[in-house]
């Protein structure tokens, strides 16, 4: 039995501006994007950097406002809602940031930082209160409740990521974007890091947004993948299917692009993606990706491709591969 929609975009846009001298432009970070994301699941993004992919994980829970297009969160329209409105919304959607360095204040305590939105939302009703449940949620992540008081230059970078997710995790939300959340991390942490939130999401029901760009760490951790280029989708399915099959030139090129552990595998002749990625700024019409497809036909340059249902995939192209 499928799973409820916890979150749906349709048809999203965000746009920034940009001033070049004297010159206005617009750089077209996310276009016509249309996703859901179901209860309990990961759905992956990922693609190269500069794809979009953080732009797109920020708009869908309103760190950044939407252009254009409609999110819907258990079935209500939160884009058109006003600050107040979303109030009771935002503690719902949570999110880790890439870098544990960044993320957390400098100048506060563990115990100030993971109980801060805690006593933004009143749920701790005194500060007796409120270090107990800082200390449960310390130990949910694996940190000793001695360093409480300790600062964030007193952890390694794991330990901060660890406190990053105990921040996220502090309201008990339903969805949590995770943005890049082990790329800073050395990878003998990177797999300690995926197992805790695998362990949270199934102690707590939590649904993840995962963006990557890190193929392997995705199949370990994704349920579906959706796959971005230039701000656009190329590709949306399960993860075992679209590793074994993919349906899209660009995800083929991806995943082609992992580096193989086999020493056999690695001299065997891969096909490389010719030319540069085109400009954001002034993206090709057409398919995004047709200026570096070795399969692009005259048609793909001209019109924008449809999404084709493929049993649970979705696939964004003219002519997918067989």
């Amino acid at each position: 039995m499928e799973k409820p929609v916890l979150l749906e975009a349709k048809h999203l846009v965000k746009e920034f501006p940009l001033v070049n001298g004297r010159k206005k432009q617009t750089v077209h970070a996310v276009s016509d994007v249309s996703l859901t994301i179901r209860q309990g699941e990961t759905l992956a993004l990922v693609g190269e950097s500069g794809c979009g992919k953080s732009t797109l994980g920020r708009t869908l829970i309103r760190l950044l406002p939407a252009t254009s297009g409609t999110v819907e969160f258990e079935g209500k329209d939160i884009t058109s809602m006003s600050s107040r409105e979303f109030a009771p919304y935002r503690r719902q959607m949570q999110i880790i940031f890439q870098d544990p360095y960044a993320s957390l204040n400098p100048r506060m305590t563990l115990r100030q930082i993971i109980g801060e939105p805690l006593e933004t939302y009143h749920t701790a009703a005194s500060r007796q209160e409120l270090t107990k449940q800082v200390g449960a949620l310390m130990d949910l992540v694996g940190i000793p409740r001695e360093f409480m008081n300790r600062y964030p230059h007193q952890f390694s970078g794991g330990q901060r990521q660890r406190i990053g997710i105990a921040r996220a995790i502090a309201l008990e939300p339903k969805l949590i974007v995770c943005d890049e959340p082990v790329s800073a991390l050395d990878v003998s942490i990177q797999s300690q890091v995926l197992n805790l939130l695998k362990d949270l999401q199934e102690k707590r029901g939590l649904t993840y947004l995962f963006i990557s760009h890190d193929l392997g760490v995705v199949r370990f951790i994704a349920d579906r993948v959706c796959v971005m280029f230039l701000g656009m989708v190329c590709e949306t399915g399960p993860t075992n299917q679209l590793y074994e099959r993919p349906l899209h030139p660009y995800t083929r090129f991806l995943l082609e692009a992992i580096p193989q552990p086999d020493p056999n595998l690695r001299s065997q002749e891969k096909q490389l993606l010719s030319g540069e990625i085109p400009s954001p700024v002034n993206p090709p019409s057409g398919c995004r990706f047709h200026t570096r497809c070795p399969y692009a036909k005259e048609i793909c340059s001209s019109q924008t491709p449809p999404c084709t249902d493929r049993g649970e995939r979705q696939v964004y192209c003219h002519f997918p591969l067989a």
